[in-house]
């Protein structure tokens, strides 16, 4: 950070004294061209007028493959700049913490990106190319992206605590009233609030709601209105949410969703974290499933090996081999684990208790499932590192109750967890030391 920040001092001081001297400099042919300059250090972080104008570009090219007319430019560039610093100190905290993506984890999802779109990765980067953008800049950005579900996940979604009773009153809640089952189709604008903001910059929140709201009510296409007002990571997308089930949206979203017509937008919602206005474009029924669930369960235990900065994934491939090796020739399962495994499981010897469908990667339950009670795998490589698989036993398990509750939790999160997301994003963004140097911002 220090290095980077004395590049900044730098490259501004060098900026500040050319532009005293030449406002523009000349390409090859002679044609005048603006000088890049820094327009904003973000917690000693330059941003460049090129780096901003190459964001705003993309933006531009998003809204209008999804049909939507972009806002003016000015304000569009006041948008994009700041989830440009949002993104830039979600970074910065994730590298300060120790956090990364791997290679071999960001081709898998180069692999998959390109199988989505039904082309090699070899044919889908040459169609970036057309369209101007590079290699190595989209690697970056699928990484960083990588990297903020990563951060989100650890600094947000792990964090959100829920207890036994609130899963208790949530089913008895639903078993109550049927809609909770109902589902919406939903887009969203959301005018965020500062944590710790004074009445009076409350107001003007409130006020640049009301204006959006006023340009919906006089015909104003959602999407557009969303791009130009709106906080919400969603923005450049039209403030598009989807189908969200009703008992994952905060209760006073819901109840006002209820009286909502189709096509219709709600009322200004105050939240803690902001100012909403909803657009309802559907609802249907959700289907409420009561009867017996019956499935396959394994009781597994594996020793992780870590793919990171300090072990390559040769390393870890390596390691994973000679203890295979070991157990091969006697070496006990459970004491292996606890001495060399870097998963928490390690100090109960690896043991992952009873597992269901779904509950491990891909990778590593296509593994398990070939293997007989006592059978200990090969090596088996997953986005976590190298593992080594060990089936104890196997069962068939009616798990009605609790696969209700396990619903429930996960219903109960994701309902918190916007909430959480938003204040947490709003806290960093209040915390970071931002500095604009250009008068065009």
């Amino acid at each position: 950070m220090k290095n980077k920040y004395l590049f900044c001092l730098l490259l501004s001081s060098a900026w500040f004294v050319t532009a005293n001297v030449f406002a523009e400099q000349l390409d090859g042919a002679g044609v005048a061209k603006p000088i890049d300059h820094i327009i904003a250090v973000v917690n000693g972080e330059c941003i460049t007028r090129q780096e901003l104008d190459e964001v705003l570009s993309l933006s531009i090219k998003q809204l209008q493959k999804q049909g939507i007319e972009p806002p003016p430019r000015d304000i569009l560039e006041g948008q994009v700049m700041e989830r440009e610093i949002l993104t830039r100190v979600q970074i910065q905290l994730a590298n300060e913490i120790g956090m990364s993506v791997g290679d071999t984890e960001l081709e898998k999802a180069l692999n998959r990106i390109a199988n989505a779109n039904k082309m090699t990765k070899e044919e889908f980067f040459e169609l970036l190319g057309k369209e101007g953008i590079s290699y190595d800049k989209f690697r970056n950005e699928i990484r960083n992206e990588m990297l903020l579900v990563r951060l989100k996940d650890r600094e947000v979604i792990n964090r959100i605590k829920i207890s036994e009773g609130e899963i208790d009153n949530f089913l008895y809640n639903q078993e109550q009233s049927s809609e909770n089952s109902d589902e919406y189709e939903l887009s969203h604008i959301m005018i965020r609030i500062p944590d710790l903001a004074s009445p009076e910059r409350i107001e003007k929140k409130r006020k640049r709601a009301e204006e959006a709201l006023a340009k919906l009510k006089n015909g104003n296409d959602f999407a557009q209105v969303a791009a130009e007002f709106s906080d919400a990571a969603d923005a450049l997308e039209g403030g598009k949410l989807g189908w969200r089930p009703a008992a994952q949206l905060p209760t006073k979203f819901s109840k006002e969703l209820k009286s909502t017509l189709q096509n219709k937008l709600t009322p200004i919602m105050k939240s803690q974290s902001g100012f909403h206005i909803l657009k309802l474009h559907n609802r249907r029924g959700g289907e409420a499933g009561s009867g017996p669930v019956v499935i396959d369960q394994t009781h597994v235990r594996h020793i992780l090996i870590k793919v990171n900065q300090v072990t390559s994934d040769n390393d870890a491939k390596v390691r994973v081999v000679r203890l295979k090796e070991r157990l091969d020739n006697g070496a006990d399962f459970e004491e292996l684990a606890k001495i060399h495994s870097e998963d928490p499981s390690g100090d109960k010897g690896g043991d992952l208790d009873w597992v269901s469908p779904g509950d491990t990667v891909p990778e590593f339950e296509k593994a398990m499932d070939k293997l007989q009670p006592g059978d200990i795998s090969g090596p088996v490589q997953s986005a976590f590192g190298w593992h080594l698989i060990q089936v104890i036993e196997r069962r068939t398990k009616d798990v009605s109750n609790q696969r209700q509750r396990q619903e429930a939790s996960k219903t109960i999160r994701a309902r918190k967890s916007d909430a959480a997301y938003q204040e947490w994003l709003q806290q960093l963004r209040d915390r970071a030391y931002v500095e604009y140097r250009a008068k065009d911002i």
